[in-house]
């Protein structure tokens, strides 16, 4: 939803279309958006708002465009916090330090009675999205038993699709990380699963399926030198998430109506633009089920 620099190797960077001079454009229209906190609050307060490094990296335009976006249409000053991992970021939400956040359904689901959703992102026409298992395109594996011995990338340990999923698929065959892979490790971010797999630092890995889709568009003679093995089953997108007791507070109804709106502003849809998704919806909290499901699944035989 991982300092925070410029990168052009980064798979969240805008597409065609959306470049620079779309930027400025989208900045300079945000003068004719209306602060629709204006009619709720009298007093202009700041809006904690939490993204991982895992999901939304290094790319200064993204997270400036997001900030005067938030900023417009909320009408209050929003603080960007990033943190290096997920554990981090969902820890600042938990304690009630954020006001909302962008994390991923795994920690969602494990704290659901803390936290409440906000938005979900709707990306190819629904909130929901797959993790991959990739592997280098030459290889000539047809199955995940073909990857038994191999050095595994994961993205994050707090990850779904980085990490919970292939811990699952593992432990409905009686197995796990440990014994079925010679050695796993952590990269702290999906394109960097995709890097060391392609560069042969990983023999296969566990990727989000959406930044991999992406990355593909952007990054075509990296991502070609990987392909995808297996793709799991449909999880509930990396939501917009924020304290349970917030719901309905005016900082939440705040930020819910500035994201299911996003698509409607020049500059939403700009941003929505460089991240190659449709818009932000009331996803169910039923979307995360899967997810509740394999963490179930792990904790009995994982």
């Amino acid at each position: 939803m991982k300092g925070i620099e410029g990168d052009p190797q980064n798979p969240l960077d805008g597409r065609a279309g959306f470049g620079r001079r779309c930027f400025i454009a989208g900045a300079l229209s945000l003068a004719a958006m209306p602060a629709v906190a204006a009619a709720n609050s009298s007093e202009k307060r700041v809006l904690r708002f939490g993204l991982t490094p895992v999901f939304l990296s290094n790319d200064l335009e993204v997270l400036d465009e997001l900030k005067r976006y938030l900023n417009n249409s909320t009408g209050h000053e929003i603080q960007l916090i990033t943190q290096r991992t997920y554990q981090e970021v969902t820890a600042l939400l938990v304690a009630g330090n954020l006001e909302a956040a962008w994390i991923c359904g795994y920690p969602y689901r494990k704290f659901q009675d803390e936290l409440t959703l906000v938005a979900t992102p709707s990306w190819r026409g629904r909130p929901l999205y797959q993790s991959y298992l990739i592997v280098a395109a030459d290889r000539g594996a047809s199955s995940l038993e073909d990857c038994r011995g191999d050095i595994h990338a994961f993205s994050d340990p707090d990850s779904n699709s980085g990490y919970l999923v292939t811990k699952a698929y593992l432990a409905r065959r009686r197995s796990s990380e440990e014994t079925f892979f010679r050695k796993t490790f952590f990269t702290y971010g999906h394109r960097n699963v995709i890097r060391a797999v392609a560069s042969g630092l990983a023999n296969s890995g566990s990727v989000d399926g959406y930044v991999w889709e992406v990355m593909k568009g952007i990054e075509p003679n990296l991502v070609s030198q990987t392909k995808v093995l297996v793709k799991s089953e449909w999880y509930g997108f990396p939501p917009i998430a924020a304290p349970a007791k917030l719901k309905g507070a005016p900082a939440f109804e705040l930020l819910r109506s500035a994201f299911l709106r996003m698509g409607s502003h020049p500059v939403g849809q700009s941003l929505l633009g460089r991240l190659q998704l449709d818009g932000f919806v009331n996803a169910p909290s039923s979307a995360f089920d899967g997810i509740a499901a394999n963490i179930d699944l792990v904790r009995r035989l994982g």
